[in-house]
């Protein structure tokens, strides 16, 4: 029976050439991918940035079509009611239109003193009503002629007159807001030749004899 040596163990054999420390057991290996994660969180980052981005471009994206649409919407509803009110213009330009003889009869019978009784009622309806719907008169003797609203049917000359007057209203005009439905008919006057240049004659004499006369009298 072989006796143990007392205060010694036994120590595993050693190769020869090894160190003492390859001797001790080797540390346990780190987990795996222990040394790694950092590198891993970086690229997950970046990763989610680059998404991010790319959402926020296509809101962007997605927003401005919004917009676009939304204008063009309004801008179709504007012109919608833009035409819509044209139309309802141009209708009730026509009708007020077709009325316009009968208005020029009720204005000969007033003129005449034929406007009375029940015709006289039925007539001031008619006008009432035209007037509501933006019927509007005009054309009075004696204002300058302007053929943008005027029609002249008669001529003539006047002494009295400086610049081509109306002098008789045969038919008034009308217009509808802004839009001349008939142009006045009316008879015009112009200067009487030659008056404008004796006029000027009188008063180049009226000057010269107040120079030699010193000036006209003072009171």
């Amino acid at each position: 029976m072989t006796e143990e040596t007392p205060g010694f163990e036994e120590k595993p054999d050693v190769p020869s050439g090894a160190t003492p420390e390859d001797a001790e057991p080797k540390a346990a290996a780190s987990p795996a991918g222990e040394g790694a994660a950092p590198a891993g969180d970086a690229n997950q980052t970046a990763a989610l940035v680059a998404q991010l981005d790319q959402v926020r471009t296509a809101l962007g994206e997605r927003t401005a079509d919004l917009q676009r649409l939304q204008a063009e919407y309004q801008n179709y509803r504007r012109r919608v009611e833009r035409d819509r009110i044209a139309v309802k213009e141009i209708a009730i330009a026509n009708l007020l239109t077709e009325l316009l003889p009968v208005l020029d009869d009720v204005g000969r019978a007033r003129e005449h003193g034929e406007l009375v009784g029940g015709f006289k009622s039925v007539a001031e309806s008619l006008e009432t009503i035209a007037a509501k719907m933006g019927l509007q008169q005009f054309g009075k003797e004696g204002e300058p002629f302007d053929p943008t609203i005027h029609e002249a049917l008669m001529h003539s000359y006047a002494p009295d007159v400086t610049e081509t007057t109306c002098v008789a209203i045969l038919q008034p005009g009308y217009r509808f807001g802004e839009r001349t439905i008939r142009p006045a008919r009316v008879a015009v006057a112009e200067p009487q030749p030659g008056a404008q240049t004796v006029k000027s004659s009188d008063e180049a004499e009226t000057t010269a004899d107040d120079k030699e006369s010193g000036g006209p009298d003072e009171g």
